[in-house]
């Protein structure tokens, strides 16, 4: 292991285990701190991925960011709460990863910060949106009826009809990305729904 001590001036202090099992609390309150640092950045991650969606059309009318931003601002404009609008702005952030599963990783992305049935509605919302094309691809459009009787079916539904399916008007007035961002950044302040939400206090 190389020597700490010789590490240059400024750089910032590491832990000096080479496997957990050796590690000091002395090793875990520096990582604590750096932890607690990095994450409370994690708004401005997810809104600079959000912006990953500018330009990135896949052949629909308006492209990601207009999509997700014309979402978001159906869903404002209709009252809903900020937790249900960064819901719905973040809810196709998964695209650029999870080309086969983008439901999940925004559902994932926003878990800790959302009501249980935001959470819900964003993980499941593909096979929701599906009623609306999959008879076009080849694929099952009543995939949803598989979450009937679910408490969330109905909402998750109305999410779709409402706020999703319809936000690809390229005249549509939509909000730009800087009127949510103070949103997504009081939303993800602070994790509701998270087993590591003790190791951010302070």
């Amino acid at each position: 292991m190389n020597d700490m001590s010789d590490k240059p001036s400024g750089t910032p202090e590491r832990a000096k285990f080479d496997a957990m099992e050796h590690g000091t609390q002395d090793d875990w309150d520096i990582i604590g701190g750096e932890y607690r640092s990095f994450a409370k950045g994690v708004a401005d991650r997810v809104l600079d991925h959000l912006r990953l969606l500018d330009g990135d059309f896949g052949g629909f009318p308006v492209d990601r960011l207009e999509h997700s931003l014309q979402t978001a601002t159906r869903a404002q404009r209709d009252g809903r709460d900020e937790q249900y609008v960064v819901m719905a702005l973040l809810h196709d952030i998964g695209d650029t990863l999870g080309s086969y599963n983008h439901p999940e990783v925004a559902a994932a992305i926003i878990k800790p910060f959302v009501s249980e049935e935001a959470h819900w509605i964003c993980e499941h919302h593909g096979a929701f949106q599906g009623y609306y094309y999959f008879h076009y691809v080849g694929m099952d459009r009543e995939a949803r009826e598989n979450f009937r009787g679910h408490k969330y079916f109905e909402a998750c539904a109305h999410f779709c009809e409402a706020y999703d399916q319809n936000s690809f008007d390229p005249n549509y007035d939509s909000k730009p990305l800087e009127f949510f961002e103070p949103m997504v950044r009081r939303v993800m302040a602070k994790p509701i729904n998270s087993s590591y939400a003790k190791a951010l206090a302070e």
